[in-house]
């Protein structure tokens, strides 16, 4: 008697609807994506023998059915569009509908390796909405300051003013939300005050680190480097040597670190000398920065690692 064979699923996300396609049967079917479409998607993969489920990441549209499936305990992944794009072009998939990007996201759950989800709890979840929502405000504060300063009149310059000390309000109010969650949870107040002892690293940086960076700490330089998006990768064909690019990686994440290390360069030894002797090297400054990143990101991902703060013996190795 033979085992029952796997299935794949590709759910393509819209604001309204989830298209869905199942392999290798072909089953195609939609589902509103809300709670009620959320539970019927359920209802109709958990009794089947579903191997991978992938969904393409759009604009946070993909969260609460990636949360309904995961909850569920089905094995699902979150791709970037730019993957489920790719693979659709080396396909020769030159149409495009939901249903035919639901299709290629199920072949990708089948022949591409990716990396599922784990559950994500509901404090995890609750700090990466507040800290996105501080990242918001100060995006429209700054965008509102740069108003300010083209303001050429006194009623338009009040009313501005005004939107400024509105913002300036409500962030005082997201940041003590963010430590308040983060001193109530002993493993992310310890955490915090580790990486906060590394020169350049506030309590901002240290949230971010929380909140968008859980796996800190559990994976390697590498790995760690790959998922901020701060990994150099080759582009090297014959006896041609291209420059090493990066590419993907978590992008607030990463501009979060650019931050940091602008301040570490100053205050922390290693980072200052890094920076300095790549740029006496000739180096482009951005290379020289994300070379930077990439140092500060492997000190903070060995801080979590060892459980040691920045004054203390921290192994070389990651």
């Amino acid at each position: 008697m033979g085992t029952a064979p796997s299935y794949y699923v590709g759910i393509d996300v819209a604001k309204a609807m989830l298209d869905v396609v199942i392999d290798p049967t072909g089953e195609y079917f939609q589902v509103p994506n809300t709670p009620e479409g959320h539970a019927q998607l359920v209802q109709r993969l958990e009794d089947l023998p579903v191997a991978a489920i992938v969904l393409e990441a759009t604009g946070g549209y993909e969260r609460p059915a990636a949360a309904a499936l995961l909850a569920a305990g089905l094995p699902t992944c979150v791709v970037n569009p730019r993957q489920a794009r790719d693979l659709a072009r080396g396909l020769g998939q030159l149409a495009k509908t939901d249903r035919i990007d639901a299709g290629v996201l199920a072949y990708c759950a089948q022949h591409c390796p990716v990396r599922k989800r784990l559950p994500v709890p509901e404090k995890q979840a609750e700090l990466e909405a507040l800290v996105v929502r501080r990242r918001q405000l100060v995006a429209l504060r700054a965008t509102e300051r740069m108003r300010l300063d083209q303001a050429a009149h006194g009623r338009t310059r009040r009313d501005i003013t005004q939107t400024l000390a509105f913002f300036d309000k409500h962030l005082a109010t997201i940041e003590k939300a963010i430590a308040e969650l983060i001193n109530a949870d002993d493993h992310w107040l310890a955490l915090a005050a580790r990486l906060q002892s590394v020169p350049g690293v506030g309590p901002t940086t240290a949230a971010t680190l929380l909140a968008e960076l859980p796996e800190l700490g559990q994976l390697n330089r590498q790995e760690i480097a790959a998922l901020a998006g701060v990994a150099p990768y080759p582009r090297d064909s014959g006896t041609r040597k291209g420059k090493r690019m990066i590419r993907g990686g978590r992008s607030t994440l990463r501009n979060a670190l650019y931050m940091a290390v602008l301040t570490a360069r100053t205050w922390n030894d290693k980072i200052r000398l890094l920076h300095d002797r790549l740029m006496a090297a000739g180096k482009p400054f951005k290379v020289a920065q994300v070379a930077c990143i990439r140092k500060l990101l492997t000190i903070l991902n060995q801080i979590a690692k060892t459980g040691l703060a920045w004054n203390q013996h921290v192994p070389k190795t990651a």
